[in-house]
């Protein structure tokens, strides 16, 4: 437990057998469940993580899930969620499987929960001052130019590096959002920043550190930063506009 808080740690992995054992070895004690979801990776990602959890001295906290069909990681993302609320987690945090996110940092995110300042917490990169040495050039323009369209999308003006997927969220602001809509594939994180707002979620940043190694990847490619994310943003911004207005009448 973490400040008497259950806790989870949702990882989404895709073709992630060359780190998830590490990702998944990483985890903080304090986290009492980790969900490994496995989203139909066409590698062995999912029997590593079991591998992995079954030689821990600490590897019942570790399920490990499994996609049948590749639904994205919006909906991996998910699926771990309502796993953690079935096995009565108060606090649910997410982390990659590609070792991408410090585990020192999850304290941090996890704290503004436990104080009752947050229902929703996410990762800012752009706060640690390593960001400028370790962040590849064109991720930075790119997370600039999608930041800034999230804020006026999602309402939350003050929040920022919105690609960022270190997050955690209470069990309760889980409870007041509807999970089926939430968009399955890349565009997730902007959608879920909407969807938080029209549930009046209280949303902050937090600053963790930026990690990319030398076989760095990302998925979000020039395919992605024009299809689906900027539909998904004007998706977004319109279901929030129709629920304000509906709720003003």
């Amino acid at each position: 437990m973490f400040a008497n808080q259950r806790v989870a740690v949702v990882i989404p992995a895709f073709n992630e057998e060359q780190k998830i054992a590490a990702t998944v070895a990483s985890i903080p004690d304090y986290v009492d469940v980790v969900i490994v979801v496995d989203d139909a990776s066409a590698d062995s990602t999912g029997e590593v993580a079991q591998a992995t959890a079954d030689q821990l001295s600490d590897g019942r906290r570790v399920a490990v899930v499994r996609h049948h069909v590749n639904q994205g990681v919006g909906a991996a993302i998910v699926t771990g969620y309502r796993q953690a609320l079935h096995s009565k987690c108060a606090i649910v945090a997410v982390m990659a499987g590609d070792g991408q996110m410090d585990p020192a940092d999850l304290a941090s995110i996890l704290q503004p929960i436990v104080d009752g300042t947050a229902d929703y917490v996410k990762g800012n990169r752009f706060l640690h001052p390593e960001i400028w040495k370790a962040m590849p050039a064109a991720r930075i323009v790119g997370n600039l130019v999608l930041s800034a369209a999230t804020k006026v999308t999602s309402g939350y003006w003050h929040v920022f590096d919105s690609q960022c997927g270190y997050t955690a969220i209470s069990a309760a602001a889980l409870q007041a959002i509807e999970l089926d809509g939430v968009f399955p594939r890349y565009g997730y994180p902007n959608d879920m920043l909407s969807r938080l707002h029209v549930a009046r979620m209280r949303v902050c940043d937090v600053p963790v550190r930026p990690v990319y190694g030398p076989h760095w990847r990302s998925g979000i490619n020039l395919t992605t930063a024009f299809h689906p994310i900027p539909w998904v943003l004007l998706r977004s911004w319109g279901n929030r506009i129709a629920a304000e207005a509906r709720r003003a009448l």
